[in-house]
């Protein structure tokens, strides 16, 4: 019984350890550089270049586009670009994804962020954010630092923190977790004209946890749902876009 008992302890330490060692590998996917014929754009921000592809120049709105952490952010560029034709869009492309420079973190990623913010500020009159998935805690972040028009939350979640607990109950992912990209905190500072869309039939983030955060706006948030949609092919419904291109 003794051994049994030690045998579970070590067990449990070793995933444990196991997962505070490879975290990041859990939360980030990044995805390589791609061929491509879109305008793109450098930004220098601690030492590293990250990349963003540019669709419609010139206008007078822009929109910065954060994904989903194994999103190729390039496969959006034929949609929006006809459905936010009144907006230059900025598609970016994290530290480590798609030929940007470094490795993905929750510091690296938001600094860069306002830095991308900061940067296209004086080409544009005003500046709304897209952010899905992981990317919807990037949106969160820039939201509150920041003078935002519009915030679209696309299958968003409380935290990584809250999504992982849930995943790993017997573990404290309060004290494994570097990054635990905490939108709940923070969106009841945001001011900006919100909506959140979830997908009906998502596995990856629970509507219990889109739910918690809604809970934590302090202002009124459009909400819409996806039937039929997945977390992952969610952009395949016509009627994502509908919902999109209605409120923006």
């Amino acid at each position: 019984m003794k051994n049994i008992f030690l045998s579970g302890i070590f067990i449990y330490f070793s995933i444990g350890l196991y997962l505070y060692l490879e975290q990041r590998e859990f939360i980030y996917f990044p995805v390589g550089s791609t061929v491509s014929e879109l305008s793109e754009m450098v930004f220098e921000n601690d030492g590293h270049k990250i990349k963003a592809s540019i669709l419609n120049q010139g206008n007078e709105k822009a929109i910065i586009y954060f994904g989903g952490n194994a999103e190729n952010v390039e496969y959006n560029a034929e949609s929006f670009s006809h459905l936010f034709h009144e907006y230059t869009i900025y598609l970016v492309k994290y530290r480590g994804y798609g030929g940007s420079t470094g490795e993905p973190s929750e510091d690296a990623i938001y600094s860069d962020a306002v830095v991308i913010y900061d940067v296209i500020r004086s080409d544009h009159d005003e500046i709304s954010v897209i952010g899905r998935s992981l990317g919807s805690a990037v949106a969160t972040h820039v939201a509150v630092k920041r003078d935002v028009r519009k915030l679209v939350l696309i299958t968003p979640f409380d935290s990584i923190q809250d999504v992982a607990q849930s995943q790993f109950p017997i573990y404290p992912m309060g004290i494994l977790l570097k990054d635990k990209h905490d939108s709940y905190s923070r969106v009841k500072y945001i001011k900006a004209e919100t909506l959140v869309i979830a997908a009906e039939q998502d596995r990856v983030i629970s509507m219990s946890h889109t739910k918690h955060l809604l809970e934590g706006f302090s202002s009124k948030v459009l909400f819409k749902v996806i039937e039929g949609a997945g977390h992952n092919n969610i952009s395949s419904s016509p009627h994502y876009y509908g919902v999109l291109d209605e409120f923006m």
